[in-house]
């Protein structure tokens, strides 16, 4: 038998003092996490195709944070601003995030066809399983604004076992005061949808100091390409 020789191995990539192996993946998985540019992906429903971008990496027992946005935005628009603050991070690197978009709502959709019925919020609410059943989440903590507020708790009422928590901001849209409810019925008489859509979005403070953000999201939505898609969309939402 030949003699045994002694073999030093070097670790390619050694591990920080006092970390252990599952702590280094998990470092690693966060980075990972961080830098992860979003997956898109469409699922077909009873009531047509719905678009969600996924960010993240699932994490056994815990829920999956799902997103909806308002009227005139999309995810980037509407949910961009506060995941990218520095109190998210945390949150990002332990949770993944599903983003969904409303039909005709996510960017470089085509224009719906003449005479096109825009699903219900109620039907857009019944969507949300075919999405869970297509990532295999079972759970999930829903953040809904404005329009996707009011198609969150619809999906948390239809499927409680499946919501572990909502975080909901302006869930009813007629939960203003009797002078801008007035303002708004008579503005809605001759303003045009993009104009309707800002007095949603904004007060009417906001709106007459003409920030620089009211002036931002003025543009997006004026010049949004899809603004027929938009139209239909705040119209299911009025109903």
């Amino acid at each position: 038998m030949s003699e045994l020789q002694e073999v030093s191995i070097t670790e390619e990539k050694p591990l920080l003092p006092g970390r252990s192996l599952e702590d280094a993946k998990e470092a690693e998985l966060a980075a990972q996490t961080l830098l992860d540019p979003g997956q898109t992906h469409s699922v077909e429903t009873p009531f047509g195709s719905i678009t969600f971008t996924v960010f993240g990496i699932p994490k056994p027992k815990r829920p999956a944070i799902l997103t909806y946005h308002d009227v005139g935005l999309n995810y980037k628009t509407c949910f961009k601003p506060l995941f990218d603050t520095e109190d998210m991070q945390e949150i990002i690197k332990n949770f993944v995030r599903v983003h969904v978009e409303a039909p005709g709502m996510e960017e470089g959709a085509p224009v719906f066809p003449l005479g096109y019925q825009y699903p219900s919020l109620d039907q857009l609410a019944d969507m949300i399983p075919f999405i869970l059943q297509f990532l295999n989440f079972s759970t999930i903590v829903g953040f809904g604004v404005g329009a996707g507020a009011y198609v969150l708790s619809r999906y948390a009422l239809s499927h409680p076992e499946q919501v572990e928590g909502l975080v909901l901001v302006n869930l009813d849209s007629s939960a203003k005061g009797w002078m801008d409810w007035a303002a708004h019925k008579l503005t809605g008489l001759t303003s045009s949808v993009s104009d309707m859509i800002l007095e949603h979005l904004f007060s009417q403070e906001e709106l007459s100091g003409s920030s620089e953000l009211v002036q931002q999201y003025r543009n997006i939505i004026v010049h949004a390409p899809n603004l027929e898609n938009i139209e239909l969309f705040w119209n299911s939402f009025n109903k």
